[in-house]
């Protein structure tokens, strides 16, 4: 009954986080460590919910044609390798210290997408450092000298805490690049995709692998990932962003608390 109750859990879970672009793993890890999973095993229990959820996103999206390749393949390539360091060295921190750095993370996450957004100009910009891409009608001018560091940074904290990184990918995009939201939340999704794929590799690399829990969580995170994928297509995730940014501040204190009672 516990482990029925922690799957449904997921399963809402990801599809109304799928919907946004937002892998979900700060709920999957607040949802496990609440639910009396070890940190260390709800970080890896988190990469693999992300990983399964976040392929079937980017299936549906892509067929949809709502993602940029060239960001996918280039802030999703930085962001993944930092994330198995992440994730590599999450085991040289204790629990607690892990409980409180997502805490603030999420903090950070939710205030984010309270803020209303400004899509960047999409003049292009012959200058070293900018990176112009021309998708159909839509042009996009990445500022290299600080997408890169961000994304480095998201990806890395990303790998340590078993969190998806897309509260900060989508808002990095559609403000910092220009991209259209719905596109932004398609090309996160297959970002998250790689990065909770070598996350979950550094995680589970000192046994924090929990296949009796992690099966039937990632099974449920492929079908929610295939609802909400479908449905974010015919949503505008406007509202969604707001709703979300509530629950990650809520999600960051509950949290927090958690790590200081000690348990």
């Amino acid at each position: 009954m516990h482990t029925f109750i922690v799957v449904t859990v997921i399963f809402v879970l990801t599809v109304v986080m799928i919907m946004s672009g937002r892998g979900g793993g700060n709920f999957y890890v607040a949802a496990l460590v609440f639910s009396g999973v070890p940190m260390h095993t709800a970080s890896t229990t988190s990469q693999f919910i992300l990983l399964a959820s976040a392929l079937m996103g980017a299936v549906v999206f892509g067929k949809a044609k709502t993602m940029s390749w060239p960001l996918v393949l280039f802030f999703g390539g930085l962001n993944a390798a930092l994330a198995f360091f992440g994730g590599f060295t999450a085991h040289s921190f204790g629990g607690t210290t892990l409980k409180i750095a997502l805490s603030l993370l999420l903090f950070i996450a939710g205030i984010a997408m309270l803020l209303p957004e400004k899509q960047a100009h999409k003049v292009a910009v012959s200058r070293f450092g900018y990176w112009n891409i021309q998708e159909g009608v839509n042009q996009y001018v990445v500022n290299l000298w600080s997408a890169v560091p961000l994304t480095m940074a998201t990806g890395f904290f990303s790998g340590m805490v078993g969190i998806s990184g897309g509260s900060f990918l989508v808002p990095l995009m559609v403000i910092g690049c220009g991209v259209p939201m719905r596109t932004a939340v398609g090309t996160a999704t297959a970002m998250l995709a790689a990065t909770a794929l070598t996350g979950f590799a550094g995680n589970a690399l000192h046994g924090g692998f929990d296949p009796a829990l992690a099966i039937p969580c990632g099974a449920v995170a492929i079908i929610g990932g295939l609802i909400g994928g479908k449905i974010a297509l015919r949503t505008k995730p406007k509202s969604l962003k707001a709703i979300s940014g509530v629950l990650t501040i809520a999600a960051a204190i509950f949290m927090l608390v958690n790590a200081l009672s000690g348990k």
